[in-house]
């Protein structure tokens, strides 16, 4: 098992739109592409209230690379995310790391 942590840095002001387009599409479309979300959070206390962070679970980077490729060449995520980004982008930039559990770790 791999666990691909994805931390969204928003544009100010910009967060609730990217929390109505994970809500009302990428879910839907990472069902679709059989994308596995472990969970989303924003920050309670922390240096920015301008983040999503979110945990996606992987059998392996193959599954990962397959089927990430798949979901963003989906013309209809192409299509929502052109979208919502119509008055200018919801993400300043991503960070992106892939972590695999220690042996001690209860989540295996």
């Amino acid at each position: 098992m791999i666990i691909e942590l994805r931390v969204y840095h928003c544009i100010p002001g910009r967060l609730p739109q990217l929390h109505q387009r994970f809500a009302n599409v990428t879910l839907k479309l990472f069902e679709k592409h059989g994308i596995e979300p472990i969970g989303f959070w924003t920050n309670y206390v922390g240096p920015t209230n301008q983040t999503l962070t979110y945990m996606l679970r992987w059998a392996s980077l193959a599954e990962q690379e397959t089927r990430w490729a798949n979901f963003l060449k989906d013309p209809e995520w192409i299509e929502q995310r052109s979208k919502s980004e119509e008055n200018g982008p919801l993400v300043d930039h991503i960070e992106n790391s892939f972590l695999a559990p220690t042996a001690y770790s209860p989540m295996q």
